[in-house]
């Protein structure tokens, strides 16, 4: 399939195809439908196959190359990449690490696509389908430590954090065709499944063979609450004086909300109350709590 990136104010006719100016997670390029001129501007590209995006007078459609491809008679191997990113918080660095297992191709040494180098290494990754319980998956990662250096990478995040086994570390799951590696004649990045992104949830075992990982999705973490706001009905969950209050007046009130004639003595109560005291009866508040809350059940 062949493409070209996006161009402003360009005429496209129908069949013609183009994709992102910048790489897509999604893996998707776009066929023209209906044919016109485009924008001055690149349109806010879908995410999902076959929705629709209005760019000016031309109506693109999301396709997937690579989903083209494996409907051949003979596709191509696909190639699984992993790429794992380190917290600078938890671990000291943001450094990445890649690695695929070459299993699918023969493949005899490091893989190199969009640029990045992937180190031929065993890995195994299981547990990544989804199915119709409600449960989100937690894959299991397991890489080879044959030479050590997992485990001297273990040792290396946990002197900055004790005992955090490369928790929270990001893993990106990359999914290709071998057709589309650089250095084939049909190289091409943004041909792709779209990516999977999770996170280290905890180091499941530790031998001198093998370092397994339990990963999880960012909504799965232990400890991690979605929203990340608790919804209450009248307690203002901003700082005051914060960039989410945005109160700098110099109308000064105490806790129970009684004027004051001192900064010092200055004090939320973290009420509505308290907000229509400095921003007024009929202002828009910046309350940050949820006050509809408390009429339903």
């Amino acid at each position: 399939m062949a493409y070209s990136a996006w161009e402003a104010s360009t005429s496209y006719s129908v069949g013609d195809i183009v994709r992102a100016t910048t790489l897509q997670a999604s893996g998707l390029v776009f066929r023209c439908t209906t044919a016109g001129t485009t924008d001055s501007s690149e349109p806010a590209w879908p995410t999902s196959i076959k929705t629709t995006v209005a760019d000016s007078t031309v109506v693109w459609t999301a396709i997937a190359s690579a989903y083209e491809e494996l409907a051949q008679i003979a596709p191509s191997a696909i190639i699984e990449l992993f790429e794992m990113t380190l917290d600078s918080t938890l671990h000291g660095s943001t450094d990445t690490f890649r690695w695929h297992n070459g299993a699918n191709a023969e493949v005899t040494g490091n893989i190199v696509w969009n640029g990045n180098s992937y180190i031929r290494l065993p890995v195994q990754a299981e547990g990544f389908e989804y199915n119709n319980t409600g449960a989100l998956p937690r894959p299991t990662l397991t890489i080879s430590n044959l030479d050590g250096t997992m485990t001297t990478l273990l040792l290396l995040v946990n002197a900055t954090t004790p005992g955090n086994d490369l928790g929270g570390a990001q893993v990106k799951r990359i999914r290709t065709l071998k057709k589309y590696l650089d250095g084939e004649t049909a190289a091409d990045a943004h041909a792709k499944f779209p990516d999977e992104i999770w996170f280290v949830d905890r180091k499941a075992n530790e031998t001198r063979d093998a370092v397994s990982f339990e990963l999880a999705s960012k909504f799965d973490l232990a400890g991690v609450m979605v929203p990340r706001r608790q919804i209450l009905a009248n307690i203002c969950q901003w700082e005051y004086r914060s960039a989410e209050c945005g109160y700098t007046g110099t109308n000064y009130f105490d806790a129970n909300d009684v004027s004051v004639a001192s900064a010092s003595n200055d004090k939320c109560g973290k009420r509505i109350g308290s907000c229509k005291k400095r921003f007024g009866e009929t202002a828009e508040l910046p309350f940050g709590s949820f006050p509809g809350a408390g009429l339903t059940r």
